[in-house]
């Protein structure tokens, strides 16, 4: 073979320098912008777990995981060997006409997690485990309509972006498909959309990540009473939710006897290192979609069910069975949004703790103080979102803690932190939001100066 004279290493120490110079010219030119503006132009040298290193050897705290991609951390040494593993095995991989046993082995597995639940369908990404599940639905029900709620976030290829609720990222993309939007909760408007007889599904978070907005009690169950009536099916996107994130192994578990019919998966299971995805079905769904052999590769994907993703995806749920993850994310996250709440009463501008697990927003809101009034009216007259974008910055700055807000124009920080953060990483946050919080009800200082640097650069866009 040819290539010997390529290093990896090399290349890196030469013009890993370069990192902002290139996205600039080759990439999107507004992310290195973006991220300039907010003091987030940092170089990280090396990760593990929950934490990773700055080039001058400074530890960061990761509470936002990559949006939830690295459940167990970076560079489980468990997933870290399995990959390894499978690329010295040498493997024929993806021949696309033999039956490799990783993906079988990967769905006997995944499958044992969930219930009522027959088979999968393994892509790269959960766009492309939401728009498999839209294929699925309107192919099985002969029906040509999703319906979804508002805010919802369900990917950004067109299929998905046709069930997203956040108008920012549907703006200048249309035609999208027919879907139609409801409230989530709203049981009525649901219904009524059903009548109309064209309803192929209905695609619901069971915690939202814009904003991180659960499911009322009861909706999940009383959504899954009506489509069944219907002739419709139930789409739990787990994209982000699934794989322990909330205490369960889907939130959708949390209430009591909801079986979808499709799920969708993706993130955590990749364990960090190659993208999959995956959506789990019932196998009437699954044998209506391939119904003969000369449909048998009517839905693919080219790289789906590679080796290294199979891998890897064992891997994950190897870890987290034999180390309890969804026990410990369920009481560390306890813990950390307990500890959240205590500080409520205490600053007038923290407005809610909401969220389960290890998936948590932190809502401000409108003060009662006339000085503090003053400047968050200045803010959110400028642009809602900047109060949020002035917490999260100082966590980075000063330290050492990586969040972001929840979703353009909210006033939100989630908190989606590796499943592997323990007591100490818990302590470490709340002692830094509270030294924040302080600062900001101090009503002066860099904080501030920041806010209005936000709001001029926010003005001046406009």
């Amino acid at each position: 073979m040819t290539g010997g004279g390529f290093d990896l290493r090399a290349l890196l120490a030469e013009r890993g320098g370069e990192r902002y110079e290139l996205h600039s010219r080759y990439l999107n030119p507004q992310l290195p912008r973006v991220l300039r503006t907010i003091g987030f132009d940092k170089v990280y040298e090396r990760a593990e777990g929950a934490h990773f290193w700055d080039a001058d050897g400074n530890d960061h705290l990761d509470m936002l995981a990559g949006f939830g991609v690295m459940g167990l951390g970076r560079h489980h040494p468990v997933v870290r060997k399995a990959l390894h593993d499978v690329l010295d095995a040498d493997l024929a991989d993806l021949t696309r006409f033999d039956c490799p046993p990783l993906p079988g082995l990967l769905a006997e597995r995944l499958l044992a997690h969930s219930p009522h639940l027959d088979r999968v369908f393994f892509g790269n990404s959960g766009t492309e485990a939401v728009e498999t599940a839209l294929k699925f639905a309107r192919y099985a029900t002969g029906r040509p309509r999703i319906v979804y709620c508002d805010h919802a976030f369900h990917g950004l290829t067109t299929g998905s972006l046709s069930v997203n609720g956040e108008r920012g990222f549907r703006d200048g993309f249309a035609p999208l498909l027919p879907d139609t939007a409801i409230a989530l909760g709203d049981l009525d408007a649901l219904e009524r959309e059903l009548r109309k007889g064209d309803v192929a599904g209905f695609v619901v978070e069971p915690i939202q990540g814009k904003g991180v907005h659960e499911a009322p009690p009861g909706f999940l169950r009383g959504a899954q009473e009506l489509l069944r009536r219907h002739g419709a099916l139930l789409i739990a996107d787990e994209v982000q939710t699934g794989l322990g994130r909330t205490g369960d192994f889907y939130a959708y578990q949390h209430e009591e006897g909801v079986e979808p019919d499709l799920v969708c998966v993706a993130k955590a299971l990749s364990g960090g290192y190659v993208p999959v995805g995956a959506t789990l079905g019932k196998d009437w769904i699954f044998k209506k979609v391939y119904s003969s052999m000369d449909r048998v590769l009517v839905h693919s994907a080219s790289f789906g069910s590679n080796a290294q993703a199979m891998a890897a995806g064992l891997a994950v749920l190897s870890v987290m069975e034999e180390e309890g993850t969804v026990a410990r994310a369920r009481r560390i996250g306890d813990l950390l949004s307990g500890r959240l709440k205590e500080l409520v009463p205490r600053y007038e501008l923290l407005h809610e703790i909401r969220g389960r697990g290890l998936m948590i927003g932190i809502e401000f809101g409108r003060p009662s103080s006339l000085g503090l009034r003053g400047r968050w009216t200045m803010l959110q007259a400028a642009r809602k979102g900047l109060f949020a974008q002035m917490v999260v910055v100082p966590l980075l700055q000063r330290h050492r803690i990586l969040t972001q807000v929840s979703g353009d124009h909210l006033e939100v920080i989630k908190l989606i932190p590796p499943l592997v953060v323990d007591e100490a990483d818990v302590d470490r946050f709340v002692t830094a939001f509270t030294a924040v919080m302080d600062e900001a009800h101090g009503g002066g200082g860099l904080m501030w100066d920041f806010g209005k640097t936000l709001v001029r650069q926010a003005v001046a866009q406009r």
